[in-house]
């Protein structure tokens, strides 16, 4: 698939970025990105539930429960993760020279690092990038910050939205970085969101949990989760727009622009997945729970079969037969199970359908973007999950990954 990045990227007012290159483990590019957020704006984050979590992540989240985050350090190349107690160390020392030169409090500093695992984080590095990363910070430094984070990816991915509240313009501008070791347990690999509207931490936090749900927590490229994972929402409240609740009109439509920001986020990273050529999005309906719905499309998306057919555009349906089966499901009544692709059916009453014809199905295989729809038929919970094909430049690039 042939990817560009998002140029319309809104500038939040009250958050300021900037990017430098501190030699973590890249060369000749920024690895190192600070983003502030202004006096007295609040923050939400949601984290990995990998019980490997790296140690900036045991950091940030001591450091948000303890205080009012002004700055968030994040650097790229290394994940500063299975480091064990030379990490956390690593991790507090990089806060530390942050509030030290910016005149904050350590709590106020959240860290974050994604990239190769098992390497011990290189602090010294980080000491030296202060004064630049400090004296860099502009509310213009999105794109900038969004290619420093970037390890596998192949573009920045980055969004924003427009809002009349109350007869007052809000923005909500995001970013992230991910293309592999995707299948999130909280939210995306890493994902940093803005706002200029005024909102409490707890209703910030319930926005932000509320969002990720369907987006960051609903797609796949590998079925592997990260350590790193990370996605925080911070709002600076300059607009002078409160949003009290997200019951209310204004709250309403607040949580909705968010989720669109992470909706359009979280296609973007499926879309990027590593050696990825086809988004295809799972949906199952009719369902007796949602976990069960959730279930069965994840044994779907993360098949191997499935998704080199799919890299193939070979419209091999019994491997997607195969995989609804297998699903941890009880009682599975396969005669009453439909499986579309898009609109051509290819299985029903527990075979393959009567109108169908390998044409047809090789006619929707062929394009970038489909739909898996899978109706099972034992009552009415559905979801949906976004994930990507399986080919030879997966195994390339992760083959080569430390090399």
């Amino acid at each position: 698939m042939e990817l560009q990045a998002h140029r319309e990227v809104a500038s939040v007012a009250g958050v300021r970025l900037s990017a430098y290159a501190a030699g973590i483990r890249y060369k000749d590019r920024n690895d190192l990105v600070l983003m502030e957020v202004a006096e007295g704006g609040t923050c939400a984050a949601v984290f990995t539930t990998n019980a490997f979590c790296a140690a900036p992540v045991i950091v940030a989240r001591e450091h948000l429960a303890s205080g009012s985050p002004r700055y968030l350090l994040i650097n790229s190349g290394n994940a500063n993760a299975g480091t064990g107690e030379t990490g956390l160390r690593a991790s507090r020392e990089t806060c530390r020279f942050l509030a030290a030169a910016a005149g904050c409090a350590m709590n106020q500093v959240l860290p974050f690092s994604t990239g190769v695992i098992g390497q011990d984080l290189p602090v010294e590095r980080f000491a030296t990038a202060m004064p630049d990363l400090i004296s860099g910070l502009s509310e213009q430094g999105w794109e900038e910050a969004a290619r420093a984070i970037m390890t596998t990816d192949t573009v920045p991915k980055l969004t924003s939205r427009r809002l009349d509240l109350g007869g007052k313009a809000v923005t909500i501008t995001g970013m992230a970085k991910g293309s592999g070791m995707i299948r999130p347990d909280m939210a995306t690999m890493l994902a940093y969101l803005a706002t200029d509207a005024q909102v409490s931490k707890a209703v910030l936090q319930q926005c932000l949990e509320k969002a990720v749900a369907p987006s960051f927590n609903s797609i796949t490229v590998d079925g592997d989760t990260s350590t790193n994972d990370a996605c925080v929402l911070l709002a600076s409240g300059r607009s002078g727009v409160a949003v009290a609740d997200l019951e209310s009109e204004e709250g309403r439509a607040f949580a909705a622009a968010v989720e669109d920001v992470c909706m359009e986020l979280a296609r973007t990273i499926v879309r990027d997945g590593e050696g990825a050529t086809k988004l295809v999005e799972v949906v199952v309906t009719e369902a007796a729970s949602l976990a069960e719905a959730r279930d069965v499309a994840y044994t779907v998306a993360h098949s191997p079969l499935v998704k080199t057919a799919l890299f193939a555009s070979d419209p091999n349906w019994g491997r997607i037969l195969a995989a609804v089966g297998r699903a941890p499901v009880p009682g599975l009544a396969v005669e009453g199970i439909r499986i579309w692709l898009d609109d051509v059916c290819i299985v029903s009453n527990g075979g393959r359908d009567p109108g169908y014809s390998e044409e047809a199905g090789q006619g929707v295989m062929d394009r970038p973007e489909f739909q898996i729809r899978i109706a099972l038929g034992r009552g009415a919970a559905e979801t949906k999950v976004l994930t990507c094909d399986f080919s030879f430049d997966y195994v390339k690039i992760n083959a080569e990954y430390r090399s």
